[in-house]
């Protein structure tokens, strides 16, 4: 049990930035409204609901993008019942048939790298999510939170192939909190995290942590504390901070715009 640092917010203030955050993004870009990648997870869920407060559910595009046999009825049920809820049109797009055709083009194609795959299928809807945008003129919002973007628990140019990212200031913790004052349905809340690549797959399964955990590591390291100060004051085996210290710094490059060559 470690001893818990307080990561509490004020949801109020919170909600109130983020909206105005994407209300005036996308007042300033000209363009008509948000497209939102909707999986059945907490992350998309509030970010849904923090768009349509901010721009309307008539400027919001839901989309939902399971795969056969892979993506649980649940998460797909989830998704339909809070944009009923919202206002907002679910639009489902089934990427299985996509996921077909990369196999069978790709040379060396293997199902069985995980990584390679998984990272396969975040692209794809990262495509399907700008080919709305596109259509409809609109920006593409993430739904990352800082927790993932700091350990690198994302695809790059896949759920990281976004416009605006207006969690990403927002602990794993954090953003349970704000679900909670949003609302949020309490099934989404209480779900165990997970990228949906894979059946059985949770996000704390591959961390090798679970979040609660994680986030105090994280704030922690953020604000300058040592490996040994996190050690003592939470009660950790110092080898658990070095590995998530290990992890914030191998991803580095993830959190970075591509390196350009000055020339001039």
């Amino acid at each position: 049990m470690i001893s818990s640092i307080d990561l509490k917010i004020n949801c109020s203030e919170t909600e109130n930035k983020i909206t105005n955050f994407i209300k005036n993004y996308i007042k300033n870009s000209g363009l008509e409204g948000a497209v939102v990648a909707v999986s059945g997870g907490i992350d998309s869920a509030v970010t849904l609901q923090c768009a349509v407060e901010a721009i309307g559910k008539e400027k919001t595009i839901a989309i939902h993008m399971p795969e056969r046999d892979i993506t649980p009825d649940n998460d797909t049920l989830d998704v339909m019942q809070h944009c009923k809820e919202l206002g907002v049109t679910c639009n489902i797009v089934d990427i299985t048939e996509m996921l077909h055709v990369m196999q069978e083009s790709l040379p060396f194609f293997n199902p069985e790298k995980r990584i390679v795959y998984g990272n396969i299928k975040s692209r794809l809807r990262m495509i399907v999510s700008y080919y709305f945008a596109n259509t409809f003129n609109r920006i593409v919002l993430g739904t990352s939170n800082k927790t993932e973007l700091l350990t690198g628990f994302f695809t790059k140019y896949g759920d990281g192939g976004v416009d605006l990212l207006p969690l990403a200031d927002l602990y794993k913790t954090q953003i349970r909190q704000l679900a909670g004052y949003l609302k949020i349905p309490e099934n989404i809340i209480n779900k165990p995290p997970s990228p949906g690549f894979f059946p059985g797959h949770t996000d704390e399964d591959e961390l090798g942590i679970d979040y609660f955990t994680l986030d105090q590591i994280l704030y922690s390291l953020q604000r300058g504390n040592s490996k040994e100060e996190i050690s003592e004051k939470l009660n950790l085996p110092i080898i658990q901070i070095e590995d998530v210290v290990k992890r914030v710094k191998s991803n580095k490059h993830k959190r970075q715009f591509p390196l350009i060559l000055r020339l001039s």
